[in-house]
């Protein structure tokens, strides 16, 4: 199962350096890539739960463990930025942006230039720019803005597109013109002067585009088609919006991202490393970091033996045959580390965990009477990224799975998934997300299993999400090969969808594995096999909260909960005795001091520590601590033991002080 999406091996993981896909694309609904020579439909199917009353993100029940969003400033993105219109603005600022360079830089060959999410990008075979150069590029798309100048879709033959491009000296359009199966080709034309093989959409003309509104970002290396055997292109990012308004909403929705970019905050706060001696996406937890790790994983624990499943804990390599069984070998191989020969045989650092519970599943015979059968782990994974393509902790390469499989007939499908979408709510409620985007994704083309059970499973996962009165979409045709699934994005503080949980149904595995149960009649049938995940993997979990809170975590997950802070010296002994006190009724504290208060306090605020108890000749004479809040300023003054009742009382709710 995939970190970020649980997916099933058969799902390569998509890689954000890849130029034959669109990274970060989030706007779903509307499959709309530059070279995907087909006309623009919309595949996915908005569907209301049966319930009138569903709301419209899903928002869970009020519940006295639920978690408030960190309190920030609200920064918001423009509402239609998934308008067909904007959509065609940043495809043509695309296309302008390519003009611009090859005007500026005539022996740069051009590549692909889709749109993305908050903007667009194109990848040039050039030498290296820098942001002197982005400055010079974006002067000549005001120019090319300014003169107006009309974009014009012509159809040609293919024979006739590759004339042109060979006239031209473009290899990589050549490339791409291969691998165009429909006929006629289109080409779109900027005035007389410049053209590139597309599929549109653009706006009518050049002067349609509001310069104003454009910016270009960045520059970054990426390999031609996402193969580090292939040359290392120039990509240039950029950002287009309708007027100034929106742009710069978008500029302070991007700083608000900065602030809490994780990889910034992991290091500020000292949660995380990456050391480069170790090797890159291999995670470090320093201590902090690990205490909310294991605050995660222990919730995460007594949830599942809540609801019924068995905890397992299984090997991190084991034979390569193993793996041909499973079908890795053969379809994932690319993703999976070198073999290791251990006295004359193939072992296989395991890239996923679902071969093993299938071993476990396999150790006895199982009759109907046993099932559901439900076994979770946090699994540990380790799959090969390029090395371009690792990003903190949202692509690493080893990581940790909150995975589970569940065995079951049938007739029992829809109440197992009503189960797992019950536990996934209250899982992630109590880290403090309530809004999500739920879809349901369909038998594709191709697919194993019959129309039965496609159809009686596929009824089961929507039973069950209009059971929970969930809003979601329909992915017509996107599920996996082996068995529809649902796929569930949480919203963060600043609205950015993160995919995190999903429920699959797999008719592969048990077929390849041979596994099998018998029936009240005696007979050998197969069980149906569901792989899901709640958080999808530990690591990744991780930089999405430290993101959603900036490093600000509620009081109960807090690394440090609260800090003792002496006036002077002289109160040493005594904030001792209060630390001690705090850690033997399980409250997180530490003692600082050797500077001014006012240094300590803004030390304990920078480190985003929820609490202060200050510790002054008078407290120490009454035995008492003043309490002091890093959002709410000074409380108030009480007794230790107050004290310790209030913050237990705050932790067990999940609440603030």
């Amino acid at each position: 199962m995939a970190s970020a999406s649980h997916s099933l091996f058969f799902s390569s993981p998509s890689n954000p350096i890849s130029t034959s896909q669109t990274p970060q694309q989030s706007l779903k609904p509307l499959l709309l890539l530059p070279f995907s020579w087909r006309t623009p439909s919309f595949r996915s199917i908005r569907v209301s739960s049966s319930s009138e009353a569903a709301a419209v993100e899903a928002t869970p029940p009020e519940s006295v463990n639920a978690v408030a969003a960190p309190e920030t400033e609200k920064v918001v993105l423009p509402t239609n930025e998934s308008s067909e219109w904007l959509l065609r603005i940043r495809h043509t600022c695309a296309h302008v942006m390519a003009m611009a360079v090859q005007k500026l830089f005539p022996n740069s060959k051009v590549t692909i230039g889709p749109w993305i999410e908050h903007g667009f990008y194109y990848d040039f075979d050039m030498e290296p720019l820098t942001d002197k150069d982005l400055k010079r590029i974006k002067k000549e798309m005001d120019r090319i803005i300014s003169r107006n100048l009309p974009l014009v879709r012509e159809e040609v033959s293919r024979d006739e597109a590759q004339r042109r491009i060979m006239a031209i000296n473009e290899p990589y359009k050549l490339e791409i013109l291969d691998s165009i199966k429909d006929e006629p080709i289109t080409i779109y034309h900027i005035g007389n002067e410049w053209w590139d093989l597309c599929a549109g959409p653009h706006v009518e003309s050049t002067g349609k585009l509001n310069k104003k509104a454009i910016e270009l970002e960045s520059v970054a290396g990426a390999y031609w088609r996402g193969d580090e055997s292939k040359p290392m292109l120039q990509r240039i990012y950029g950002t287009s919006w309708e007027n100034e308004e929106q742009l710069k909403a978008y500029l302070h929705f991007k700083e608000e991202a900065k602030r809490r970019d994780h990889r910034r905050l992991g290091q500020e706060l000292d949660l995380f490393s990456i050391q480069d001696d170790a090797g890159g996406g291999l995670v470090f937890w320093h201590p902090k970091g690990a205490i909310v790790r294991h605050i995660i994983e222990d919730s995460w624990k007594r949830m599942h033996m809540h609801y019924g499943y068995d905890l397992l804990y299984t090997p991190h390599v084991a034979k390569a045959d193993l793996w041909k069984i499973s079908g890795h070998l053969d379809f994932y191989k690319e993703n999976m580390y070198d073999q290791i020969n251990i006295e004359d045989e193939l072992y296989q650092l395991r890239p996923m965990n679902c071969p093993y519970h299938i071993l476990v599943y396999k150790r006895k015979l199982h009759s109907y009477r046993d099932f559901p059968v439900r076994v979770a782990e946090l699994g540990t994974v380790y799959r090969y990224e390029l090395s371009g393509s690792l990003h903190g902790l949202f692509r690493v390469r080893g990581f940790t799975q909150d995975d589970a499989h569940i065995f079951c007939l049938e007739d029992q499908i829809k109440d197992e998934i009503r189960g797992v979408l019950d536990l996934t709510e209250e899982i992630l409620l109590q880290f403090g997300f309530t809004k999500y985007e739920v879809n349901l994704s369909t038998r594709p083309e191709k697919f194993v299993g019959g129309d039965d059970i496609w159809e009686k499973a596929t009824a089961a996962l929507r039973d069950a999400l209009n059971d929970k009165g969930w809003e979601y979409q329909i992915d017509e045709g996107g599920g996996a090969f082996y068995g529809p699934k649902i796929d569930l994005k949480i919203e963060d503080a600043l609205g950015r969808k993160w995919q995190c949980s999903t429920v699959q149904v797999d008719f592969n595995l048990p077929q390849r594995f041979d596994i099998s149960y018998v029936d009240s009649n005696s007979e050998k049938k197969r069980p149906i096999m569901i792989h899901r995940a709640v958080l999808g993997s530990l690591e990744r979990f991780f930089g999405v909260l430290i993101e959603h809170y900036a490093g600000d975590f509620p009081l109960w997950i807090s690394p440090i909960q609260a800090r003792v802070l002496p006036v002077t010296d002289t109160q040493m002994n005594y904030c001792r005795e209060v630390v001690a006190r705090l850690k033997e009724n399980d409250i997180r504290a530490e003692l600082c001091h050797g500077e001014r208060l006012p240094k300590l306090i803004r030390n304990a605020e920078k480190q985003k520590v929820p609490l202060m108890a200050v510790v002054g000749p008078k407290e120490a004479e009454s035995k008492t601590v003043t309490i002091r809040s890093r959002l709410s300023g000074e409380l108030a003054t009480m007794a230790v033991d107050e004290f310790i009742r209030r913050v237990r009382l705050s932790i067990e709710s999940r609440t603030s002080l």
